[in-house]
């Protein structure tokens, strides 16, 4: 028998009967004759809870401070979960991110796992406990407790389960795995059996929150066995693999959509050599992360330039901006934040000329606007109206998914 890290998300430990849900998988796998490490995340909404209960004592708390506080939902999950499993009567500890060797840089509230230290896991596997760890946290070089950002978790599992060698990694959700769309805007979005590394990570930056895009980058770089399932059907899940059977068939995979974005314009730029550098260090300076760029010919002696960041980015980007107006040369910025990114993705995109155009058409046929357009091998995004953007991802599932085969 194997060992095999299973990852449970906060919808899948809400409440009492759901903890005791995850309990029962726990120790089924266990039973079978696996070793088992499980990652939990906190409870429903307590994290957010917890944001806000920080938000009433001090609006500008240090980042330390809240990963202090943040970290604690998840422990309550673990606590939990193994007392339910006492109470079925197998063996288990839970483990703080600290306690089970998470090791991370300094970066409070978005830190990066530099390596799991094991012999306090393998200890406990070794008298055939089952051990439960907090997931979404760890512990830097100052003795600090740091957690992972938004969707840490599922890093926390990828990352336990390559410094174990776990044969098997499953990150149980609250949906039955990986779907060609969102399955609760398109009722007719279809589970995939199985998806590339490659199509998995650009699904995941794109907006699809199935998994945490860097735990699946780790589980590439790693080469983990990874599964997405449901958490409440018990039916089989979604395998993400470097190499999959329908790789040559298949066009497109998924779509994904993305409401967190905003569209700044910088308007009257000199056009001279050395803008688009004066403007990205900036941003990169401040570890603003910019995604769509677009460059217009120059009229005159003047151009524009357009790009997207996240919307919680949104204050510093344009502030930042506003403060170098000098240094940057250009007479103003357009900001807007009702916009969406709709994506397509797929591996098989590179081969199969068109693909993009199927797209502008089922669009164009909505009578849906296309603001902004980025391609690469195997996706291509539009900016959109807010608006229109769970119409857009409809209509573009339509087209291709249409005949249930992902063809054209």
């Amino acid at each position: 028998m194997g060992l095999i890290v299973q990852k449970f998300g906060g919808s899948s430990v809400a409440d009492a009967d759901r903890i005791r849900n995850v309990a029962r998988i726990i120790t089924e796998t266990y039973k079978r004759g696996h070793d088992v490490v499980a990652v939990l995340s906190a409870q429903g909404d307590t994290t957010d809870d917890l944001i806000e209960k920080a938000k009433e004592i001090n609006p500008h708390a240090s980042k330390r401070e809240m990963d202090m506080l943040l970290s604690t939902g998840e422990q309550i999950s673990c606590a939990l979960c193994a007392m339910a499993i006492e109470v079925l009567g197998c063996p288990v500890v839970s483990l703080t991110g600290w306690q089970a060797g998470v090791q991370s840089n300094t970066a409070y509230g978005n830190a990066r796992i530099k390596r799991v230290v094991t012999e306090r896991i393998l200890a406990e596997l070794d008298k055939r406990c089952i051990v439960i760890v907090t997931g979404f946290q760890g512990i830097n070089k100052y003795g600090d407790i740091t957690t992972l950002g938004r969707g840490g978790s599922d890093t926390s599992a990828v990352a336990l389960a390559a410094a174990l060698h776990a044969d098997l990694c499953q990150i149980y959700t609250d949906v039955d795995g990986v779907f060609t769309a969102d399955p609760r805007i398109v009722k007719d979005a279809h589970k995939l059996e199985e998806i590339t590394f490659d199509e998995m990570l650009e699904l995941a930056t794109l907006g699809a929150q199935v998994l945490h895009n860097r735990s699946v980058e780790m589980a590439k770089r790693y080469n983990v066995n990874l599964e997405v399932l449901s958490s409440f059907s018990g039916r089989p899940g979604t395998k993400v693999k470097e190499v999959v059977k329908t790789m040559e068939k298949s066009h497109v995979s998924g779509i994904a959509k993305d409401k967190n974005i905003a569209r700044l314009a910088l308007v009257g730029l000199n056009d001279e050599p050395g803008i688009a550098f004066r403007i990205f260090s900036l941003l990169a300076k401040r570890k603003i992360n910019v995604d769509i760029i677009l460059q217009s010919i120059g009229r005159g002696d003047k151009k524009d330039i357009s790009f997207t960041v996240s919307k919680s980015d949104t204050e510093e980007a344009t502030r930042l901006l506003e403060e170098n107006r000098e240094y940057i040369g250009f007479d103003h910025i357009d900001v807007n934040d009702n916009i969406a990114k709709v994506s397509i993705v797929g591996a098989g995109m590179i081969n199969n000329p068109g693909v993009a155009a199927s797209m502008f058409e089922a669009l164009f046929n909505a009578g849906i606007n296309i603001h902004m357009i980025s391609t690469s091998e195997i996706k291509v995004s539009v900016l959109v109206d807010l608006s229109d953007a769970d119409r857009a991802v409809q209509v573009i599932h339509d087209k291709f998914f249409a005949d249930n085969d992902g063809n054209m």
